[in-house]
C-alpha cells in the first residue's frame, strides 16, 4: 500500500501519507461528505456539469444537516474559463460552506480552471472539494506544495486514464483535516492505532474484505504508460513519473481535438468550448431536430442514455456515449436546440463525447463522423 501512495504521490506531487485509497471518487466524494459538519442554513455549491451521483451525495449531506443544495449553472456552449468562475463565484453567499467542482466535467468534457477557483473560494472561507475522476493520467498534476492545488480534499479514478483496475481511486485529504478524518465504514482498526503509523492511514489501509490489488498495481500501470510510446521509454528514463506520463498526455491532447474537429466538420457545428478547456476528452453538440421529433427520438427504449448510442454500437460497432448535458434556456444557441425542458431555466442539450488514447487512430474518428452524419440523417427522414 506504501509503494503505490509513493507512486500516486510522486505522479501528482503531493504527501502519500495523505492518501486514502477508496473504491472509486464517488465512494471518496461521500466519505468527504461524511467527514463535513454542516449546520442548518449552510450552502453546498455545486455545479450544473457535476456527476450525478456525486452531487446526490452533496444533496443527501445537505439534507440531513439541514442546510441547503445550491447549484451553479455553467454555460454550455461555454466561451471561456473566466465564464465558469464568473458562474461559480455568482452563486457564493456568506453561507457557502463547501464548494463540489469537477476537474474535468464527465458529461460536457471541460477541464475547468480549478487551480483558480481554489485560491478565490478558499479565500472566501469556503473549503473546496475537487473531483479529479478523469484527471490522472490525463492532465499534469500537482496536487499539494508550492505552486500545487492545495484543495482540502480531491479525488480521482485511477481506472480511467491510468488504466489501473476498477476499484482503484484515491482521496487526498488537505494535512489540517487528515487527523480527525474517517472511512465511511470502521474497521477492527478504528480505535487501535499501529505503532509508527497515523490513525489516517492505519483505518483507510484495510476496511474488512476488500480486494486492495487494484490499488496496488497502480505503480506497474504507471511504469506501462511511460513506455507505451514508441521511443518513450528510453527518451524518459531518467524523468519523474509525472514527466513520463507528459509524452502520452500530449499525444491524446492532440488526438481528441483532432479527432473534435473531424466530427464537427462533419456535422457541420461548432465546437462547444475552447481548446484550452479540453483534455482527452470532447463533447459535441449534435445538430437540433425539431421539437417534436426530438420528443419522439428521446421516448425510444435504449440501453443508455439516448438509444442512438445503441444504434451506433450494434450497426457500427462503435461505443460513443450520447446524452444531454444540462444548459441555460436563455442562451440563444441553446434555446434553438433539440432539447427537452427540464425544470425551471434549463434544458437538456444532446451531445456525443470522444475520448482518445493511444490504441486510437484517426482512422477512428473519421469513421465515427461518417457513422454520426449517417444516423442523424436517418433519424430525421424517419420523422
Amino acid at each position: 500500500m506504501d509503494r503505490a501512495r509513493e507512486a500516486l504521490a510522486s505522479l501528482v506531487h503531493c504527501e502519500p501519507h495523505l492518501i486514502a485509497p477508496v473504491t472509486n471518487a464517488t465512494v471518496g466524494v461521500a466519505t468527504v461528505f461524511a467527514n463535513i459538519r454542516l449546520a442548518p442554513g449552510d450552502e453546498v455549491l455545486v455545479t450544473s456539469h457535476e456527476y450525478p451521483a456525486c452531487v446526490n451525495n452533496a444533496s443527501a449531506a445537505a439534507e440531513r444537516a439541514g442546510a441547503k443544495l445550491v447549484t451553479a449553472r455553467l454555460p454550455f456552449p461555454c466561451p471561456s474559463p473566466e465564464a465558469v468562475i464568473d458562474a461559480i463565484l455568482a452563486a457564493v453567499t456568506p453561507r457557502t460552506t463547501i464548494a463540489l467542482i469537477s476537474h474535468v466535467t464527465s458529461g460536457s468534457g471541460m477541464v475547468l480552471p480549478v487551480e483558480r477557483l481554489v485560491l478565490m473560494l478558499e479565500a472566501r472561507g469556503v473549503r473546496t472539494l475537487i473531483d479529479g475522476a478523469h484527471a490522472i493520467g490525463m492532465l499534469p498534476l500537482r496536487l499539494q506544495g508550492a505552486g500545487g492545488l492545495n484543495a482540502a480534499y480531491y479525488v480521482t479514478n485511477c481506472h480511467k486514464w491510468l488504466c489501473t483496475p476498477k476499484g482503484s481511486a484515491m482521496l487526498l485529504v488537505r494535512e489540517e483535516f487528515a487527523e480527525t478524518f474517517r472511512p465511511l465504514v470502521l474497521s477492527n482498526n478504528a480505535h487501535a492505532s499501529k505503532p509508527g503509523r497515523s490513525q489516517f492511514l492505519t483505518e483507510f489501509d484495510y476496511l474488512g474484505t476488500s480486494d486492495l490489488s487494484p490499488f496496488m498495481v497502480i505503480p506497474e500501470a504507471i511504469e506501462i504508460l511511460s513506455s507505451i510510446l514508441p521511443g518513450q521509454a528510453n527518451a524518459n528514463t531518467n524523468l519523474s513519473p509525472t514527466s513520463s506520463l507528459e509524452p502520452l498526455m500530449r499525444h491524446n491532447r492532440a488526438a481528441v481535438l483532432a479527432a473534435r474537429d473531424t466530427i464537427c466538420q462533419a456535422l457541420g457545428v461548432p465546437a462547444p468550448c475552447p481548446a484550452s478547456m479540453v483534455g482527452s476528452i470532447a463533447t459535441i453538440i449534435l445538430p437540433p431536430h425539431e421539437p417534436a421529433l426530438a420528443e419522439r427520438l428521446a421516448a425510444r427504449p435504449s440501453a443508455y442514455h439516448d438509444a442512438l448510442q445503441d444504434v451506433l454500437l450494434k450497426k457500427y460497432r462503435l461505443q460513443m456515449p450520447v446524452w444531454g448535458v444540462h444548459v441555460l434556456v436563455n442562451d440563444s444557441t441553446n434555446e434553438a436546440s433539440s432539447s427537452t425542458v427540464l425544470g425551471s431555466g434549463t434544458r437538456w442539450l444532446r451531445c456525443c463525447r470522444v475520448s482518445a488514447q493511444a490504441y486510437n487512430a484517426p482512422e477512428q474518428y473519421a469513421y465515427a463522423a461518417q457513422a454520426l452524419k449517417a444516423e442523424l440523417e436517418f433519424e430525421r427522414a424517419g420523422a
